[in-house]
């Protein structure tokens, strides 16, 4: 190859990397878009793979202004929720860490929608040994863990541990039916008449993605 073609060609991958990012000229990097992952038809993504958007803190309780449930910070195209990245995002993972500060307000991140109507709600969550993360349903906790070690439901048969599991959630007329993998977590869990999703971080790391909702009628 001559010097002239040489440089013409060093300067294409150049703009190629300027024009489009690292992934253009690094195979294996999976960034938000790249994963392929779309909703199934009739559900809504509740997260974009990309920041925060769409998620709040709200107030805890009621003993002053705001009222409790209220937003009171909203992450709105941010990609952390704090400087210590409690909630943070990446390659289309939203990543809870255990929140050691006394006030656990932290521990607790919700939508900004509230979702009055009957529902089913999907999403994939990973979690470090041991870990122990929740799933606000409207308000009521599904414990969400490394189950075989830190239960309550360490019976499963098919629960990975350290890999991607699949939780299903079915509301009707007030009352949730949930599912890991297939296997019945809670089958006539109570829930109030409207309010959030939210995601609990209380010990240890947890991830999630693939978030999606679809109304029933």
């Amino acid at each position: 190859m001559k010097k002239r073609d040489s440089l013409v060609v060093w300067m294409v991958l150049l703009m190629g990397t300027t024009l489009f990012g690292q992934e253009s000229l690094t195979s294996g990097v999976v960034s938000s878009k790249a994963d392929g992952w779309n909703p199934e038809p009739g559900f809504v993504s509740l997260f974009n793979g990309k920041d925060l958007s769409g998620w709040c803190f709200r107030a805890k309780t009621a003993r002053r202004e705001p009222k409790a449930g209220a937003v009171i910070e909203n992450f709105e195209g941010k990609t952390a929720s704090d400087s210590d990245g409690r909630y943070s995002v990446q390659d289309g993972i939203l990543t809870v860490r255990f929140p050691e500060e006394s006030d656990r307000l932290t521990g607790q991140l919700y939508t900004v929608a509230e979702f009055p109507e009957n529902f089913v709600l999907k999403l994939e969550f990973r979690a470090s040994v041991k870990a122990d993360s929740g799933i606000f349903i409207r308000k009521p906790q599904l414990q969400c863990r490394d189950y075989l070690v830190a239960g309550p439901y360490n019976e499963l048969k098919k629960y990975k541990p350290q890999d991607w599991n699949q939780i299903e959630v079915t509301v009707n007329d007030g009352v949730a039916r949930c599912t890991c993998n297939g296997e019945v977590l809670e089958e006539t869990l109570q829930l109030p008449e409207t309010g959030p999703i939210g995601l609990e971080g209380d010990f240890g790391q947890m991830e999630y993605r693939h978030i999606q909702l679809k109304k029933l009628p």
